[in-house]
């Protein structure tokens, strides 16, 4: 198989039908975007498991993703997408560079969901950029940007409802999205507590990659109280 991608936390090969891809989750913990770098064991096989199950379960209530199936405990076929180089992160608590920028303490409820974009790019860290921006710089039409607001803001609406019932607060969550060979934007990447905040509903324990970025316990003890849970919500569900 040909390597076609290799990022923090996955490396993607090409497979033999070329409009599918092998997905492979590694043990890679990152943070201040790469500059800080850690192997977790057990890492890759937990975010497989949550990413499958809430995949699984968005196909499920109508949303269209790059996800095809898991085939081991690290690796998912998914898709061929012709990525958009957008970070599409939607919030609807206080937190993290949010709290930071606006100096605001962290936990305060939005009075509705914020979508904001950051242009892919590691060596500019990934910079905050606007739609005006980015229809400047041809990196994607005005159209496309209404299209992929739209969707994030529904995904996270449904995930809301999700995590409620899983015990969790969705504090703020990270997609990424990607053209189909029909040109359709549907959702990519992974979704794991590696690209959302999540806290205990109760305690407002944080159980998501906060927990390697600010030393705050086991990574996968949080990781796999996620997926304990999401289990049996989806699978009450059925």
């Amino acid at each position: 198989m040909k390597k076609i991608y290799e990022g923090k936390a996955k490396i993607l090969y090409q497979l033999e039908d070329p409009e599918t891809i092998l997905m492979v989750f590694t043990n890679q913990a990152t943070a201040l975007n790469g500059k800080r770098k850690e192997d977790i064991a057990g890492k890759a096989i937990l975010n497989t498991q949550i990413s499958t199950l809430i995949f699984e379960w968005l196909e499920s209530v109508g949303i269209a993703t790059q996800f095809i199936k898991k085939i081991d405990d690290d690796r998912q076929v998914v898709k061929r997408l012709e990525m958009i180089p957008l970070e599409v992160v939607v919030r609807n608590r206080v937190a993290g560079s949010f709290a930071k920028r606006f100096g605001l303490e962290e936990g305060g409820v939005l009075s509705k969901p914020t979508v904001e974009f950051f242009l892919k790019d590691d060596e500019l860290d990934d910079p905050f950029v606007n739609v005006s921006q980015l229809t400047s710089l041809n990196k994607i039409t005005e159209e496309e940007c209404q299209t992929i607001s739209d969707l994030a803001l529904k995904i996270n609406d449904k995930l809301i409802q999700l995590f409620d019932e899983a015990g969790l607060i969705l504090v703020d969550i990270k997609f990424e999205f990607g053209k189909d060979s029909s040109g359709n934007i549907i959702l990519g990447d992974e979704i794991s507590p590696d690209n959302c905040r999540l806290w205990d509903k109760v305690t407002e324990e944080k159980l998501d990659k906060d927990r390697f970025r600010r030393h705050l316990g086991s990574l996968t003890d949080a990781y796999e109280e996620v997926s304990k849970r999401l289990d049996a919500v989806i699978a009450h569900q059925k």
